[in-house]
C-alpha cells in the first residue's frame, strides 16, 4: 500500500467519507426509531442506509490501494455516529416521564407545570431528610427544556430525572 496523493484519490477518499457520514447518520437514527416501534420509517431508513453502505464499502475494497480510502472510511464512520446523535437531538421525538423530586415545594410545583398544561401525578414520600413530594410527568421530548425551565422557577433545589418512555395505552400528552 502506498499513498499517491492525486486530486482524484482525495476525492474518493472524501466521497467515501461523506457515504459513511450519511450511513452512519441514518443507521443511528434508524436504531431509535426500531426502539420506538416506528417500523415504516425504520424500514425506509434501513434501506437507505444499507444502499449507502454497499456504495461505499464497494469504493473503499476496489481502491485499497489508497489508504486514505480507509481512513476516510473509519473517519466517515465516526463522524457519522456524531452526525446522528445531533439530529436525533434537534428532532427531539419521543416521549419522556419526569420523576420530579421536592421536599418543601412539590404543590408549588405541580400547580405550575399543569397551568402550562401538562398532566401531574403528586405521590407523597419520604426522604432523608424528612417528607417529600414526587412528582411524575410524562412529556413530549421537545417539551423538556420548557418543563425544566418551570421546575427551577418552582424549586430550584427540585431533583429531576428523566426516563425515555414508549406509552402503550391512554393518558394524557401535550402537544
Amino acid at each position: 500500500m502506498h499513498l499517491t496523493l492525486t486530486w482524484q484519490s482525495l476525492l474518493v477518499a472524501l466521497g467515501i467519507f461523506a457515504l459513511r457520514v450519511c450511513d452512519m447518520s441514518l443507521d443511528t437514527i434508524r436504531v431509535l426509531f426500531v426502539v420506538r416501534g416506528r417500523k415504516g420509517l425504520a424500514w425506509a431508513l434501513g434501506f437507505m442506509q444499507s444502499l449507502i453502505f454497499v456504495i461505499a464499502i464497494s469504493s473503499v475494497l476496489a481502491n485499497l490501494d489508497n489508504p486514505l480510502n480507509i481512513v476516510g472510511y473509519a473517519a466517515g464512520f465516526a463522524t457519522g455516529n456524531v452526525v446522528g446523535m445531533t439530529i436525533e437531538e434537534r428532532l427531539a421525538i419521543g416521549h419522556l416521564q419526569l420523576t420530579i423530586i421536592s421536599p418543601l415545594r412539590g404543590a408549588a410545583i405541580a400547580e405550575l407545570l399543569r397551568s402550562h398544561g401538562y398532566a401531574v401525578t403528586e405521590v407523597a414520600g419520604r426522604g432523608l431528610s424528612g417528607t417529600v413530594t414526587i412528582l411524575h410527568v410524562g412529556v413530549m421530548r421537545k417539551n423538556l427544556s420548557e418543563v425544566e425551565t418551570l421546575v427551577l422557577e418552582a424549586d430550584p433545589e427540585a431533583f429531576v430525572t428523566a426516563e425515555e418512555i414508549r406509552p402503550v395505552r391512554r393518558g394524557y400528552w401535550r402537544a
